[in-house]
C-alpha cells in the first residue's frame, strides 16, 4: 500500500450540494401537500413533511426547521445520510406518477441548516427543573435524541460515552463526503445548547463504568451503545498485512487531520454488500485507489446498500461483483496479493457454491460483513436478550424497571440514524411518563 501526497478533492466536497433559496422555493412548489401523505407514514420519526415544505414555500424556513426538529432533533444529519430514496421519497406521490419525487431530503437540509446557522437563539427552552437525573450510556444518535427530549422536560441528563468525541456513527462511521465541515460535532453542540445535558467521554460500560453504579445514582438509565464489535471472516489469510475491517478504515479516515496519513492500496477489494461496504469503497477510490471492487455473496438486488448507493459507487468507478463468496486471501511475502472467491447460486432457494472460482487481485482487503453487540455487561446484569441484542418493548424499555435502550443494540434495531433517533425519542417519552407518576 501507499500513502498519498495530497487528499483527493472529493473527500472534502459535499456530495449533495445544498439548495439555495430559489432552488428550495422551486422544489417546494412541486409538493402536492397531500392530506394523507404517504411520505409521513414512510418517515420513521413521523415528521409532518407536507407542513415543513409548505413553510418553506411561504418563506419561513426557521419555522419549517422547528417542525422537523420537533420530531427529529438530528434532522440535519438525517437530511444528509438518510436513504430517502427508500423511505419518504420512495413513497412520494410524484415518484409514483412521474418517477421523480420531491427532493424531501434536500428540502429538509435547507431548513435545518438555515435554523442552525442563522438563528440568534436556540429554538427550544427547557421546562423548569424536575429534580430527576437520568443517565444516557452512549452519545450516538439514539442517546442524543433521548437526552434532548428528556432535557426539554426539565430533567438533568448525564451522557457517558466511550469515545473521545460524541456523535457515535455520525462522527465515526459515515463516509467523509456525506458529512463535511465537522457537521456531526456542530449538531452535538446544537443539542447541548438546550441546556441540562452533560457529556462525559472516555467512559465505557463494563470497563470503567459499572451498570449497577449507574442505576444506583440515577432515576432512569438509557442504553444506546450501538454495535461496538466487528464480525470477523473465518477464511484463510484474514490475518495478513493489508486486511482490515471497513468500519475502522472509515473511522480512521473521518478522524484524520491529514489524508496523506491514510494508507490505501492500488487494488482494493471490499467484502460485503451494505452501506459500510459502499462507503469504504467510494472513499478508497477518492483516496487514489486505481481499482476497487465490492464483492458480495448474493445478488445485486439483495444488497443491503440502496440502489442509489450502488449507483453512486459505480459512478465513482467502483466495480460491483456479486454472487461470489470469499474462500481465502492469497498471500505474497506475508502481504495480500488477491482474494479467491467461489461463485454462488440460489437456484434451490438456499445459497450454495457452484465450485467455479475466480481470483481478484488486491493489495488491500476491507471486511464489511457486519458488526456485533458486546453483550457482556448486559448479560452479567441479567437483562433479557433476543437475537444477541437487548430485548425491549414498544416503549424501548428493557426487562429492568429502570433501564431503557435504543439504536443498533436492541433486538428491533435498524442500522439507520433516523431509526435510532426514533428509539431515543420514544424511550424519552416513556421515561418521562414513568418519572411523572
Amino acid at each position: 500500500m501507499r500513502q498519498l501526497d495530497r487528499p483527493f478533492a472529493g473527500l472534502e466536497s459535499d456530495i449533495h450540494p445544498p439548495l439555495n433559496t430559489h432552488e428550495a422555493s422551486v422544489e417546494a412548489d412541486r409538493c402536492y401537500f397531500c392530506y394523507d401523505a404517504p411520505c409521513v407514514t414512510a418517515c420513521p420519526t413521523g415528521i409532518d413533511i407536507p407542513l415543513f415544505i409548505r413553510q418553506i414555500q411561504t418563506g419561513t424556513p426557521a419555522v419549517s426547521a422547528k417542525t422537523i426538529f420537533n420530531e427529529n432533533i438530528l434532522g440535519g444529519m438525517c437530511a444528509r445520510v438518510c436513504p430517502t430514496e427508500t423511505l419518504c421519497e420512495q413513497a412520494c406521490v410524484r415518484q409514483e406518477a412521474e418517477g421523480k419525487p420531491v427532493k424531501i431530503g434536500a428540502l429538509q437540509r435547507y431548513s435545518t441548516d438555515y435554523l442552525m446557522q442563522a438563528s440568534d437563539s436556540h429554538p427550544y427552552k427547557r421546562q423548569s427543573a424536575s429534580g430527576k437525573k437520568i443517565a444516557v450510556i452512549g452519545a450516538g444518535p439514539a442517546g442524543l435524541a433521548c437526552a434532548h427530549r428528556l432535557a426539554l422536560y426539565g430533567h438533568e441528563v448525564v451522557i457517558m460515552d466511550a469515545r473521545e468525541k460524541s456523535g457515535g456513527l455520525n462522527e465515526y462511521g459515515i463516509a467523509s463526503y456525506k458529512t463535511i465541515d465537522d457537521f456531526a460535532q456542530k449538531e452535538v453542540q446544537f443539542i447541548l445548547d438546550v441546556g441540562g445535558i452533560v457529556i462525559n467521554n472516555g467512559v465505557r460500560l463494563g470497563d470503567n463504568l459499572a451498570l449497577q453504579d449507574v442505576i444506583d445514582q440515577h432515576d432512569a438509565v438509557f442504553i444506546g451503545i450501538g454495535l461496538d464489535g466487528v464480525n470477523s471472516a473465518t477464511i484463510e489469510g484474514n490475518e495478513l498485512k493489508g486486511v482490515s475491517d471497513a468500519v475502522h478504515f472509515i473511522s480512521q479516515l473521518r478522524q484524520a487531520k491529514d489524508y496523506a496519513s491514510i494508507a490505501v492500496g492500488r487494488r482494493v477489494v471490499v467484502i460485503g454488500g451494505g452501506m459500510t461496504a459502499i462507503d469504504a469503497a467510494v472513499q478508497a477510490r477518492m483516496l487514489g485507489a486505481e481499482d476497487v471492487t465490492v464483492a458480495y455473496r448474493r445478488s445485486q438486488q439483495q444488497m443491503n446498500a440502496s440502489v442509489y448507493e450502488q449507483q453512486l459507487a459505480q459512478t465513482h468507478g467502483v466495480t460491483l461483483k456479486t454472487q461470489v463468496s470469499p474462500v481465502k486471501i492469497i498471500e505474497d511475502n506475508g502481504a495480500v496479493a488477491g482474494v479467491e472467491f467461489e461463485f454462488t447460486t440460489q437456484a434451490t432457494g438456499s445459497l450454495t457454491g457452484t465450485g467455479e472460482k475466480i481470483i481478484i487481485k488486491a493489495d488491500q482487503v476491507l471486511m464489511a460483513i457486519g458488526q456485533t453487540f458486546d453483550a457482556t455487561a448486559a448479560q452479567a446484569f441479567g437483562l433479557a436478550m433476543n437475537n444477541r441484542r437487548l430485548h425491549v418493548d414498544d416503549n424501548r424499555k428493557t426487562s429492568h424497571e429502570k433501564i431503557w435502550a435504543g439504536g443498533d443494540c436492541i433486538d428491533a434495531g435498524d442500522d439507520l440514524t433516523v431509526w435510532a433517533v426514533q428509539d431515543g425519542k420514544l424511550a424519552a417519552e416513556s421515561i418521562h411518563q414513568q418519572l411523572s407518576l
